[in-house]
């Protein structure tokens, strides 16, 4: 078997590795054991050899090989009934390390995490509006910071920075004023190339909502969810979509860009010859933190509790009962259209206003016709606020450890 057998096998569960014990598939097969590591956590040498039908000598001398190059570390030995004690293998934290960078249209977070997943340093700001060079001035700060923060020879086992940003940072210029130098800087800065000179580590862009999509397809909801729609609920409200276990990007990397879908809400605003809203004017927090403003309350409520008490309880109720309505409106396009699993929602809210929602999308979504189409399990997202810089950084991770690289990046090339 090689190994675009070994992906590709159509009885291949799910993020499910599988090793070939052939000759010229050394990194592959590291590949998978590393993968089956991260999957099922700590696992001896028999074990490994079972979930990746490799055979013991070859787990034996990859694992040794891992060992050496610090990517693995050895556990207190089990003792059994008989036999020798087996000594399960976990991955090193501190084998590899990854930084990821969400840039957003009201703030900056950066996050280094090791190799395991785990943030172990976060640097966040807050901004108007998002000027790129600012942005990349702060970017080369923290990039400068994690060279401080780990040293030399930590820092050389840094794989790359992976930046989660929207595709038009300049756009909606009126909706979110941002100042018309700024939108028209924009349209000829190249932010991957910009953080590309101002370091030696490989750059990857990623869509913001797909970058999120991503943290919930490793390391949430997605292991046990096949095919899904992810609905991130921010500033403003986008997407990303997953198909069989693998981030599908679509022509332009642009897959799952929900927050543009027009909305049809009535017989009225079709007849006035009025274009439709897009999902982003009625299922995004700007909405909701304009209502708050409006009303001379703190805006920032939606973050915490207060979101759901007095005096903001009216404003969250009004935008809950519009933008579950939109929501549910755009997941019954999308089930019609893609016939998927389930519908991952998340955002960068309190967690009680999350659950809040789901209940309101759930409730809207029974109002639709669902005859000739099944209906999609709704389900909340597991990440929260940190999706995104999670989500970029996991990408030179996966790209230089994982056995499968188009899983991220599932582009039509």
């Amino acid at each position: 078997m090689n190994a675009a057998a070994a992906h590709d096998a159509p009885d291949r569960k799910p993020l499910q590795p599988r090793g070939s014990s052939q000759g010229g598939l050394r990194q592959y097969n590291e590949r998978v054991v590393l993968q089956a590591i991260r999957l099922h956590g700590a696992l001896p040498g028999a074990d490994i050899a079972r979930a990746t039908r490799l055979t013991a000598q070859t787990v034996s001398l990859i694992t040794k090989r891992l060992l050496d190059e610090g990517l693995l570390r050895k556990g207190e030995p089990l003792r059994g009934k008989v036999g020798q004690p087996s000594v399960p293998l976990s991955l090193a934290p501190d084998g590899a390390y990854a930084v990821g960078v969400k840039v957003g249209r009201r703030s900056l977070d950066v996050v280094l995490i090791d190799f395991v997943g785990k943030v172990r340093q976060r640097w966040s700001l807050n901004y108007e509006y998002a000027d790129p060079d600012a942005l990349l001035d702060e970017i080369a700060r923290r990039l400068q910071d994690v060279r401080q923060l780990l040293g030399p020879a930590a820092h050389a086992r840094v794989q790359g920075v992976g930046i989660a940003a929207p595709l038009s940072l300049g756009g909606w210029q009126s909706l979110l004023g941002l100042p018309p130098a700024v939108a028209e800087r924009w349209r000829h800065f190249d932010l991957e190339q910009a953080v590309a000179q101002v370091t030696e580590l490989p750059v990857t862009l990623i869509k913001d909502t797909s970058a999120a999509c991503v943290a919930e397809l490793v390391a949430g909801r997605g292991r046990s969810v096949k095919s899904f729609l992810y609905v991130f609920v921010d500033t403003f409200i986008g997407g990303g979509l997953v198909l069989d276990s693998h981030l599908h990007g679509g022509l332009s990397g642009n897959a799952g860009a929900i927050g543009s879908l027009s909305l049809w809400l009535g017989r009225g605003e079709r007849a006035s010859g009025a274009p439709p809203a897009q999902l982003l004017s009625l299922g995004s927090l700007l909405t909701l933190e304009r209502a708050y403003a409006a009303a001379g309350l703190a805006p920032d409520a939606m973050a915490d509790t207060r979101a759901l008490q007095a005096p903001w309880l009216v404003h969250t109720e009004a935008w809950l009962a519009e933008a579950a309505a939109a929501i549910a409106q755009a997941v019954q396009g999308a089930a019609c259209l893609l016939d998927m699993e389930g519908v991952i929602i998340d955002g960068n809210f309190s967690r009680e206003l999350l659950a809040t929602l789901l209940g309101a999308t759930a409730q809207a979504l029974e109002g639709h016709d669902w005859e000739g189409v099944a209906h999609p399990r709704l389900l909340a997202g597991t990440i929260g606020s940190d999706a995104r810089a999670l989500g970029g950084a996991l990408l030179p991770l996966y790209a230089n450890f994982a056995p499968d690289r188009a899983l991220f990046l599932k582009l039509d090339a």
